[in-house]
């Protein structure tokens, strides 16, 4: 559903956004850059309204980012009638009753990951959205960086073949020290998981996407320092995990491993996989996230190994909206390309799936989250049941 005001031939679409933090700033930011970088545009995002619980930092936020209405109340963001797209960039706890209230609101939806804490939470909202009609996207942000997107077409037009393994990590340092303090973060009832929802989200994500369903797993979680200091200095239980590893069996055969991990010093954002395939194999890093390492079997034998490819031609995923090639794009600029394959699915009525994730995605995706939770707690293999 389009606002009334237009630019040009492009509607306006109002967007009300609850949070403004890390996830908030990516956000507006993106909104901002959207129409003239995604041009012609397929809408106008008019920034209508902004929520978040402190008084005083959503008003600057607003102000910051330049939201015309502030709230301390979602509720009156989703009751407002500028708004027609409800973006929530707020904590875990936070998604699933204000997603639902937006979704029966008649606003369209797109939602911050982990989408819930748990699949339960996921389906009431894969309910919702599809009983409203709304459109609906999870900001698994990772499908919109070009090299992947890149791999993506090389996989669906059989240029791979078959498919052998999977192999991904997504790595962070942030928590590694002992003295870090406790953040909403790791708390089980906010985040619902650790290192699992935060971080293994994507790269579940990633492996559904990219190679198929998995039919089953085996996994552990580990949780490393078991108590930190809150803001008051008492220390408090931390109820989430600090690292899980996995094995998966995928559907189409495929072998699969992936870990994720807040506790490996030196790894800032090391979001990586490989995949083996038939004719070929293709290594991936965020760290270099506009470099894609490509082997093909077809290759000189006296020269074979892994190639670097810089993934900024123009005919590359995404890239004729940007610069010439050689002049690289950042982590920040997936928000964009999501954000502008949201309004199109809105203002042309085209399904979400499947370059980018659904409700139904973000269940799924916490079917398997919770999966591996199961698995370590029961040290069997599960089967994956949606």
């Amino acid at each position: 559903m389009a606002g009334p005001a237009a630019t040009g031939d492009a509607p306006t679409l109002g967007v009300g956004m609850l949070g403004y933090a890390f996830m908030g700033k990516a956000h507006a930011n993106a909104l901002k850059k959207l129409p003239y970088m995604m041009y012609p545009p397929v809408a106008i995002p008019h920034l209508a309204a902004i929520a978040g619980r402190n008084e005083n930092a959503v008003k600057e936020a607003a102000k910051r980012y330049g939201f015309a209405k502030a709230y301390t109340d979602w509720r009156q963001l989703i009751d407002d009638p500028a708004v027609q797209v409800f973006d929530n960039a707020g904590p875990n706890n936070l998604h699933t009753e204000p997603n639902i209230a937006a979704a029966k609101a008649g606003k369209h939806v797109f939602s911050e990951k982990p989408l819930g804490r748990n699949a339960a939470e996921c389906m009431e909202m894969w309910n919702a959205v599809k009983s409203a009609g709304v459109k609906h996207q999870v900001a698994f942000n990772y499908r919109f960086v070009p090299a992947v997107r890149l791999v993506k077409n090389l996989i669906d037009s059989g240029k791979l073949g078959r498919i052998y393994h999977f192999r991904a990590a997504y790595l962070q340092e942030w928590i590694a020290d002992v003295n870090f303090p406790m953040v909403w973060r790791l708390y089980g009832d906010v985040a619902g998981s650790g290192a699992l929802g935060d971080l293994g989200s994507h790269v579940i994500d990633l492996a559904r996407y990219l190679v198929g369903e998995p039919k089953s797993l085996m996994a552990n979680v580990q949780t490393f320092i078991k108590e930190r200091k809150d803001e008051n200095g008492k220390l408090q239980p931390v109820t989430v995990d600090d690292a899980f590893q996995s094995m998966l069996e995928f559907e189409n055969g495929a072998a699969g491993t992936i870990e994720a991990s807040r506790f490996c010093l030196g790894r800032k954002n090391h979001n990586s996989f490989e995949i083996n395939a038939e004719h070929g194999s293709v290594r991936f890093c965020l760290e270099q996230m506009n470099e894609l390492e490509v082997h093909w079997r077809s290759g000189d034998q006296a020269t074979q190994g892994f190639t670097k490819v810089l993934v900024t031609e123009s005919h590359h995923p995404f890239w004729s909206n940007w610069w010439p090639h050689g002049h690289i794009i950042g982590w920040e600029h997936t928000f964009v390309h999501e954000f502008a394959h949201f309004f199109d699915a809105i203002v042309n009525n085209k399904p979400v799936q499947p370059h980018a994730a659904d409700f139904e995605d973000g269940y799924r995706n916490a079917v398997i989250c919770d999966a591996i939770i199961k698995s370590a707690g029961t040290r069997r293999q599960v089967d994956i049941e949606y």
